[in-house]
């Protein structure tokens, strides 16, 4: 449960208060009840049930004060929904380094592979979107439910400088706000809309993004920061690190994967051409965005590992969460309270 209103807490603080009140009026009124030689003689005169009578109505009245307060700040939870739109952002690292030959015959092709046979495993009902990203990112294909044309989108990627994981996020979450209006797009430097109210707690979008990278970001918004945007807009990411420890020697990416150097020309790594790349994933930047989304990172080594991990995607569990208020709830009981309390006094201190 989740408190839109929190503040309102503060007015708990007048039950206290009001029973250091009550204490004061009942103290005060013995000052002119009647002295007797021997309290035992009352305490024997007045029934047992004397006490709960007397203080019972007081209290009914004070705890239906409290569920009043709570019905002000707005409680809400979160219901999970079947639905049948669901939708997959694919965001791909398409660094240079991603022509190292580590992983035969590339961790690029190994990679499309993997996501292709992935895709062919989705139900005919869910979207799946491509984006691509090095020194900046760039939305492939929007998310349809055309598994050829996803399959021709992943089979066109061409690498590029540098690594931005941030920038690949935030272009997931635009593709996913174009076709889900209760998904805000992201907001960045040159955006003049305002970040939208984040979620409540648990509050899922029927969206995830599957992040694959075999490097650390370089370039563009830092990506923890673009997983808080995720965040505020509930949608997990899932983290994918792709490479091997030893790295491995890999000549130029050649004209297969050119053309989306942003700034022009090619960029040597390692130790100059055919320099040795090794695994340089920032595995805790990755698993810090899994846990702040509710992703889950995982690593891969292999071809077929990358084949496991796409195999072990929750995505048949990805359900929408509705975000339902239950004030009224509140409401009622505390009205129910209240009466209970009126009714009681009215039969246990009848006026005379």
């Amino acid at each position: 449960m989740d408190l839109l209103w929190p503040g309102f807490l503060l007015l708990l603080l007048l039950i206290p208060l009001s029973v250091a009140g009550y204490i004061w009026v009942l103290r005060r009124r013995k000052r002119f009840t009647v002295r007797f030689s021997s309290l035992s003689l009352i305490r024997a005169a007045l029934p047992r049930y004397s006490r709960l009578r007397r203080h019972l109505p007081f209290a009914l009245l004070l705890a239906a004060f409290a569920s009043l307060i709570f019905a002000l700040v707005r409680p809400v939870t979160v219901v999970a929904v079947p639905t049948n739109q669901t939708t997959i952002m694919l965001a791909i690292d398409v660094s240079r380094s991603m022509c190292s030959t580590d992983i035969q015959p590339s961790r690029l092709i190994a990679a499309e592979n993997a996501a292709i046979s992935f895709i062919e495993g989705q139900k005919y009902t869910t979207h799946i979107g491509i984006v691509a990203f090095s020194g900046f990112a760039e939305l492939i294909h929007t998310p349809t439910t055309d598994k050829q044309a996803l399959r021709d989108a992943i089979h066109s990627l061409r690498t590029g400088r540098r690594t931005g994981i941030g920038s690949g996020i935030l272009e997931s979450i635009d593709a996913i706000a174009e076709i889900d209006p209760s998904v805000a797009p992201s907001v960045n430097e040159f955006s003049s809309a305002l970040p939208p109210e984040p979620v409540p707690n648990g509050a899922f979008a029927p969206s995830i993004i599957v992040l694959l990278t075999d490097g650390a970001s370089n370039v563009g918004i830092l990506p923890v920061d673009a997983a808080q945007q995720a965040l505020d807009r509930g949608i997990r990411v899932y983290t994918i690190g792709f490479g091997t420890a030893q790295g491995s020697e890999f000549p130029n990416c050649g004209d297969q994967f050119m053309g989306r150097e942003p700034f022009g020309g090619g960029q040597q790594f390692g130790n100059g051409p055919g320099g040795n790349f090794r695994r340089g994933i920032d595995e805790e930047t990755l698993k810090q965005i899994a846990d702040m989304t509710g992703g889950i990172y995982y690593s891969a080594e292999s071809g077929s590992e990358l084949q496991s991990v796409f195999q072990s995607l929750p995505t048949n569990l990805i359900v929408k969460h509705d975000v339902m208020e239950i004030s009224v709830g509140f409401i009622a009981i505390g009205v129910l309270l209240a009466m209970s309390a009126v009714v009681l006094s009215m039969l246990w201190h009848p006026i005379r």
